[in-house]
This record gives C-alpha cells, sequence and structure tokens, in this order.
C-alpha cells in the first residue's frame, strides 16, 4: 500500500492533482501498463498524457526505493540507541536520497580513521570544548590542553592532543548534512569544470582539441560538453577538475561553526575546519558534484537517443509494396533479396556490379530479371560500403530498361547485429548472415516500427555517447520508448513478429510467443476474444492489450480500430440509435456528426473516452504515422573531396544531439548541422526544428578532411 504522503510528493514535485496522482499510482501498483492507463483510463487520469503517466510511474519508483531506504537507516540507527524523535522526524520527512545519505553519514559504521583513534584515546572531550568555544583568550591554553595528555595513549604533547582533537572535528565537520549541503550549494553555483589535455595528447590533434585548455561555469555547462570530457578523459586525451574558490569555501563553513574570533581555539577550530575542507569535504564532494552534473547529463543524452530511437521507429512506413533489399559490397560483392508485400522472402542473388570483379552485365541481367519477375515497387540499398557506387550502377541500370521503381537509401545500423542473432537463424535456419541483412534492409523500409523492434536499441546508431551513460537507465528508457512507439502504432494480431507483440500493453515475451505459435497452429484470429485461448492469457491481459491490436477483415469491424472491447456496446447503442448497424457507422462522417456524446455518458464511460471513440470511428485503423518520402543524393556527389563550400544538397537526418543534426548526404561521412545552423531564428532545442528520418536541404560550409568533418547549414527554415 502506497503511502499518503507519497501521493502528496508526487503530486507536488509534478503539479498535478493529487486525486489524478492517486489514481494513477493505484493502476499502476495493480499492474496497468503506461499505454493503457493513459489511452484508456483518461477519467481516472484526468487526461494525464503518456509523458504525465511515466513521470507519475519513475517518481513512484523513486519515493518507494527513499523509503526501503529508509528502514535501513531506522534499524541501523536504533541498534546504535541513538534514534531521537527529531532525528526520526527528519528522516521521515527526507525526500531526497542525497539528504537521506547525509543524514545518515554520522551514523554510519566506519572503518578505522585518525578521528576513531583520536577518540580512543580519550579526545573527544577536547573536541567538544574546542567547538564549544566557551573559554576566552584570557584562558591559559596550556592548562586547558594539558589535562588531556597521556602519555600511555601515545598523547605525550599538546600538539598531539590538538591534533587529534582537530581529527575529530574534522570528521564530523565532514559529516554534518548541512554543511555537506552548504558546499554542494557552493560548489554548483560558484564553481567551474577545466579540462587539460594530458601530456601523452598535447602534440595530437584529435576531436577534444577544445577541451585541451577548457573552463566554464559548472552552473551552466551543457551536458554534451560534459559527456564529451568523461569520454576524453577516459581515452586519455583529457584530465578534468572542479574549480572553487578555497578561501571562500573555507570561511563559509567557518562562519557557519565559529561564534567568534575570540575564544581561546579559535585558531585550532580554524584548522580544523580546513582539514575537514582539504581533506574530506572538498575531494568527495567535488566528485559528487560532477557525478551528479554528469548524471544530469547522462539523462539529458538518454533523453535524446530515446526520442531518436522513437522518430526512427515512428519513420513513415512504405507499406504493402514489394520491395528489393540491397546489402551492397565491393570484393565480397552485393546481396539482393525480394521481399514480398507482407514482407514474406522470395529470392536471393548475389551480384558483383563494383571492383574488383565488375561483372557488370551479370549483375544488369539479375536485377532487370527480378524487378520485372516480382513487379518491384522500390529499391532499398543499405547506406554502409559501395552504397553510393551500387546506387549508381542500379539507377543506370533503371534508366537504360525504363524502370519505373525507386531508389532509397536505409541506414543499415544494427543490420548486422540482427543478422547474426538467435532470433534471425530461428526466421532464417538456411540463409547466410549477409541475405539475412539485406532482408532487413528491405523490411526497414516497409515498415521501420515492425523491423527495429528485433534489434537492440543501442545498436540502431541513432545516439551519442550511449557506450558511456548510466546502462540501466539507458536500457530502462529504450524499452519504455519501443512500448511507446509499438503502442501509438498499435500490431497487426495476425501478421505481428513475436518481438512486436511483446511491446504491447500487457503481453510479455512469453505470451507473444504463445500468440505467434497458437496462429501458426490454428489459423489466423478472427475475433479477439479468441486470445482467451492463448495459453496463459488472463484476463488482465485481454484488458491491457486488447485496444492495441487489430484484426482486419475479422468478424468485428470495430476489432479493427482502437476502440477498446469493453466500448464496444457503446458503439452498437450509437449505430442502434441512428438505425444503422456497426459497419454503416463507421467512417461515415454524416452519421458520426449526430451523435451527442453526452447521452453515452456512464459511470464507466466519461466524455474523454467517448471523444476518442468518436475520432476512431471517424477513421478506424488508419496507420498514425506520417506518409511515405525520401531524400534523392547527388549523383556527382560521392566523396568528401567532391564537397565544395557553398554546395546546396539534399540529406537525410540521422542523428539529433543537444548541439544540433547529423545529415547523410551521401558521402560515406555524416555532416553536423550545429544549433546555430538550424534555423534562421534561435533554437533552443534542435529536436523542436527537425527528427531523424527526415529530409532536409542543407548548404556546405566547411570541409575538414583529415578529421573527417562536414559543416552543414539547413537551408530554407
Amino acid at each position: 500500500m502506497i503511502g499518503e504522503r507519497i501521493i502528496d510528493w508526487i503530486s507536488s514535485d509534478l503539479s498535478l492533482p493529487e486525486t489524478c496522482v492517486r489514481n494513477t499510482v493505484v493502476m499502476l501498483s495493480d499492474g496497468d501498463t503506461v499505454p493503457f492507463i493513459s489511452r484508456y483510463r483518461k477519467e481516472k487520469t484526468g487526461n494525464f498524457t503518456e509523458l504525465n503517466v511515466r513521470d507519475v510511474a519513475d517518481k513512484l519508483q523513486y519515493y518507494v526505493e527513499l523509503e526501503t531506504r529508509k528502514k535501513t537507516v531506522f534499524k541501523n540507527i536504533e541498534e546504535q540507541k541513538k534514534l531521537t524523535s527529531e532525528l526520526k522526524k527528519q528522516i521521515e520527512e527526507c525526500k531526497e536520497k542525497t539528504k537521506l545519505e547525509d543524514i545518515y553519514l554520522p551514523y554510519k559504521p566506519k572503518r578505522q580513521t585518525k578521528a576513531t583513534i583520536a577518540k580512543a584515546n580519550g579526545l573527544e572531550p577536547l573536541a567538544v570544548e574546542i567547538m564549544e568555544q566557551k573559554l576566552s583568550v584570557k584562558e591559559d591554553r596550556t592548562k586547558a590542553i594539558s589535562k588531556y595528555i597521556n602519555p600511555e595513549k601515545d598523547i605525550d604533547t599538546i600538539d598531539k592532543a590538538v591534533s587529534g582533537a582537530i581529527d575529530i572535528i574534522a570528521e564530523q565537520l565532514s559529516d554534518n548534512a548541512d554543511i555537506r549541503g552548504l558546499l554542494r550549494n557552493f560548489i554548483v553555483s560558484t564553481g567551474s569544470i577545466r579540462s587539460k589535455v594530458t601530456k601523452a595528447a598535447e602534440n595530437l590533434k584529435t576531436k577534444y582539441d577544445m577541451y585541451y585548455d577548457y573552463n566554464e561555469p559548472l552552473k551552466t555547462v551543457p551536458g554534451h560538453r560534459l559527456l564529451a570530457i568523461r569520454r576524453g578523459s577516459k581515452e586519455q586525451v583529457l584530465s578534468w577538475k572542479i574549480i572553487v574558490d578555497d578561501e571562500k569555501a573555507i570561511d563559509m563553513m567557518l562562519a557557519r561553526v565559529a561564534k567568534n574570533n575570540r575564544s581561546l581555539f579559535y585558531p585550532e577550530l580554524f584548522t580544523a575546519v580546513k582539514t575537514a575542507y582539504d581533506r574530506h569535504l572538498y575531494p568527495s564532494v567535488q566528485v559528487e558534484m560532477f557525478l551528479s552534473k554528469m548524471n544530469e547529463a547522462d539523462k539529458d543524452a538518454i533523453n535524446v537517443f530515446a526520442t531518436n530511437v522513437k522518430n526512427l521507429l515512428l519513420a513513415p512506413p512504405a507499406g504493402h509494396r514489394v520491395i528489393m533489399g540491397i546489402d551492397p559490397g565491393f570484393r565480397t560483392g552485393c546481396k539482393v533479396v525480394v521481399v514480398d508485400t507482407n514482407g514474406n522472402f522470395k529470392e536471393y542473388h548475389a551480384i558483383f556490379p563494383n571492383e574488383p570483379a565488375s561483372r557488370l552485365k551479370e549483375a544488369e541481367d539479375t536485377l532487370v530479371d527480378l524487378l520485372e519477375e516480382y513487379y518491384v515497387d522500390l529499391i532499398a540499398i543499405g547506406n554502409g560500403t559501395a552504397s553510393k557506387e551500387t546506387i549508381a550502377f542500379v539507377k543506370a541500370v533503371l534508366k537504360k530498361h525504363n524502370l519505373t521503381p525507386m531508389v532509397v537509401t536505409v541506414s543499415e545500423a544494427g543490420a548486422s547485429v540482427y543478422s547474426a542473432s538467435q532470433l534471425a537463424s530461428q526466421e532464417f535456419p538456411d540463409l547466410d548472415v549477409t541475405v539475412r541483412g539485406a532482408i532487413s534492409i528491405a523490411r526497414r523500409l516497409q515498415d521501420p516500427l515492425a523491423e527495429l523492434v528485433k534489434i537492440d536499441p543501442k545498436s540502431i546508431g541513432v545516439g551519442q555517447y550511449q557506450h558511456d551513460v548510466n546502462q540501466i537507465q539507458l536500457k530502462k528508457q529504450l524499452d519504455d520508448t519501443v512500448e511507446s512507439a509499438v503502442n501509438y502504432v498499435g500490431a497487426n494480431l495476425n501478421s505481428a513478429s513475436t518481438e512486436l507483440l511483446s511491446y504491447i500493453s500487457g503481453i510479455g515475451r512469453i505470451v507473444a510467443k504463445n500468440i505467434v505459435q497458437y496462429r501458426a497452429k490454428n489459423g489466423s484470429f478472427n475475433d479477439k476474444k479468441e486470445l482467451m485461448k492463448v495459453p496463459l492469457f488472463r484476463e488482465k491481459t485481454f484488458t491491457q492489450c486488447a485496444g492495441f491490436l487489430r484484426i482486419v477483415d475479422g468478424i468485428n469491424p470495430l476489432d479493427n480500430s482502437a476502440v477498446h472491447p469493453e466500448s464496444y456496446h457503446v458503439v452498437e447503442k450509437m449505430a442502434t440509435d441512428l438505425s444503422v448497424d456497426v459497419v454503416g457507422l463507421i467512417g461515415n462522417e454524416s452519421l458520426i456528426k449526430q451523435i451527442d456524446t453526452k447521452k453515452y455518458v456512464t459511470q464507466d464511460t466519461g466524455l474523454l473516452t467517448l471523444n476518442d471513440i468518436i475520432q476512431e470511428l471517424k477513421k478506424p485503423g488508419v496507420d498514425p504515422r506520417k506518409d511515405f518520402s525520401t531524400a534523392q543524393f547527388s549523383d556527382d556527389v560521392n566523396t568528401l573531396e567532391d564537397l565544395k563550400k557553398d554546395m546546396i544538397l539534399d540529406g537525410t537526418v540521422t542523428n539529433v544531439t543537444n548541439f544540433g543534426a547529423f545529415v547523410d548526404i551521401g558521402v560515406h561521412q555524416e555532416g553536423l548541422v550545429h544549433i546555430s545552423k538550424l534555423s534562421s531564428k534561435f533554437v533552443s532545442n534542435p529536436h523542436e526544428i527537425v527528427s531523424v528520418g527526415e529530409t532536409l536541404k542543407v548548404k556546405v560550409l566547411k570541409v575538414d578532411a583529415e578529421l573527417k568533418r562536414i559543416s552543414l547549414e539547413v537551408v530554407g527554415v
């Protein structure tokens, strides 16, 4: 049971209505999925978006983990018999993991330190006396300290006694939650990140050259620069440090603990503060702040990556067309396959139109035979090695024989991962990995979503620093992203793969596999209710997934829509009231306009749901993705050497980052459109201007052949 305190915190953090948050938390706790809640429980959530629901889910997980940690903290402090009512209240009301650890720090079991040794030697009372600052400078310092001298403990001088007391105070100060918080805020607000080139790399020209002597305030440094510094450090090209004004930091801490400078032990107190800062606080808080900023940068990078993945997954599909897929190559030749309108593999041939073989006539005859035999609509050619040469050859063949299929360049990213996977070997056990890759290229054009769900999102090739960021966070967000994309589009129950079905709300991989096996044994589903016959399929599963599945030409026409089966009776009542059957109502705009949704409001069905039903009745089963389009690369520009300043070229966006967009212009090296060159207007977020898969016109600004860098500018935006 989730406590009211957590509900209050989530509501406050996200500025969302408490009742709606509570309803959402209850549904999440009951196992309802984010897509289901955001699409089919709008009355309960108050029309939360999918992002709202995911934010609630993330906050819920954070606070549940926090409460679990509190139990451990309570237990450990209670065992020490140090849990006061004030401390208990402080822990209970704490809502940040970092602050909780600060509160717990003084009670955490410690290994032997200088402070623990000093305490064992009886110097804690002296440390208390120094901190209390009750003695004035008029007192006899030697007399005040001499009572703590203990030769048996090797405390045989005043200096040793003072040194031990300072060690105790320094550790206490470094464990103080308020002081740590004060120093954190000071470092964040006034500190700067500085990077330097290492001696080993100082004479090298690298992609990190702008960071060879770099300094920027910590509070304003963009995440992508921190990620670059971290990677440069890993590659031993850069070193980094957080720079702060040490004197100001120490003075700030001293002001927090010193009552005045007239106490007898003021010099010792100053030394203790400086020791705490130098030995404990600055080293640990510096790293902590860097890791905290890196965590923020990781989140930004993961968000960018997830956005790119979603845009790629939702790229316009070519649809049910016969497609030829070509995995280009030189020495090993080009692998050519044909898939039918449903993506089924039909035929494969290897051709060798490029060097060194240059078997042009043979390759031409093979292509023409396949194109004419299968009535190919589109030709998908991978963008890897020999891509431009293969495209030029194919276009020449099409022109010579007056054939009309459009040639489209398709990203090969991850194709080799899929072709070598267990999934591909099960799907095509008798085909070579290179042939499987060509099939994947063809299917990516036909339906990017259906094909790309078979590949680990990290291998799709639209991320920056994806191997450097927090891998657990990355996996979770990418899984959420794929789930969101799949449920946004929906899936054909009678043709979707196990991989696609496994992302449908509430299904999972085991049930998805059972659905495909049931379909193979019993034939196509004619009614969604038939899903209940699938092994391990439960009522809860049906409720979660049914609205996202489609059956074309099934018994019930509503099965090919996003109307949830729990609302079919509402549509049937609407049709009856209009004296037509459901088939006569679907797509009939004039009849649909006559529906007064208020008449159908019930305790279970509100206006938000009814409005969604009306919109779905207008265009049932329509793919929500954009219409298919593609860029056409220049035939005259094939390498970096062909690029000239001020050239205007067509390109396809392959990756979007916080600092700009990478664009494929057909020269085997992507160009960068910096954020400042995306538009004539100010751009704060590149994703607001461009997205992965979009086609653009760009102008060449600069080419650095040595570092293989191309600088571009968007034209006409």
